[in-house]
């Protein structure tokens, strides 16, 4: 079995919690959320940004009408997605706290008639089948419960030749970029977690779950897996994080 093929199932915000993931993954979000987009810039130095416009670019380039934004948190991707031709935005997540901050901002751009903001679970998606041309989601797929379920799903409602974009943390495999990352994550976003943060949990599970999450080919082989079409992974910035694109068969 390739290496990095199948996420450990232990690797949860909290160790000693009998929730499960999903519970405990919302749980943790409602608690930093009012944190969290200060939090993501200095965490990436800001470099997400240009990230985020490098899926805006691919998506719009498909001229979608309507977008699903999956683990959209505050709404970042989903408010970049009206700068597409999309006439209708949903952004989807389980965690209420960050929905409520989303749609703060929403409101601020007057843009509450053109992006919904859903409370549900990306794993049991209350859509019918082939109902968006396009789904984005952006640091979201390492936190599914199941990882195959929530791809299934978004598979099914996935129009036929409509994209599929994750945006998601990866590991450089190039000296010294390896290194750098390994020591940044294991020690400076923790600690930087804990200064900003009521939750000393929340971003040492996210140095964890990234460090553990499969990606590159073998992200590429269970998309291909779920059926998939025309998957393709582009890293970003020596590899820090890489952008998926994939579709669906007619």
């Amino acid at each position: 079995m390739p290496k990095f093929l199948i996420m450990p199932k232990n690797i949860t915000p909290y160790k000693d919690s009998e929730l499960g993931k999903k519970e405990q993954v919302a749980q943790m979000f409602d608690t930093i959320s009012e944190n969290y987009d200060g939090l993501n810039r200095v965490i990436s130095f800001g470099i997400d940004v240009k990230w985020r416009k490098k899926v805006l670019k691919l998506v719009s380039d498909k001229n979608p009408k309507t977008v699903l934004d999956i683990a959209t948190g505050t709404g970042d991707l989903a408010l970049l997605m009206t700068k597409t031709s999309a006439e209708k935005i949903i952004g989807l997540d389980i965690s209420a706290g960050m929905l409520d901050v989303g749609r703060k901002k929403i409101e601020a751009k007057n843009l509450s008639s053109k992006i919904e903001m859903l409370l549900a679970d990306s794993e049991n998606m209350p859509f019918e089948n082939d109902t968006f041309d396009a789904i984005t989601v952006a640091f979201g797929v390492r936190n599914f419960e199941t990882l195959e379920k929530g791809l299934s799903e978004i598979l099914r409602v996935l129009k036929p030749n409509g994209i599929f974009v994750i945006l998601e943390t990866s590991v450089p495999e190039k000296t010294p970029f390896k290194q750098g990352y390994q020591f940044y994550s294991k020690n400076i976003l923790p600690l930087i977690g804990k200064l900003f943060s009521k939750d000393n949990s929340a971003y040492q599970y996210l140095s964890d779950s990234a460090s553990v999450f499969p990606y590159g080919e073998a992200l590429n082989n269970i998309l291909r897996k779920i059926g998939f079409i025309e998957v393709r992974a582009m890293p970003q910035t020596f590899g820090v994080a890489t952008i998926y694109s994939a579709s669906k068969k007619q």
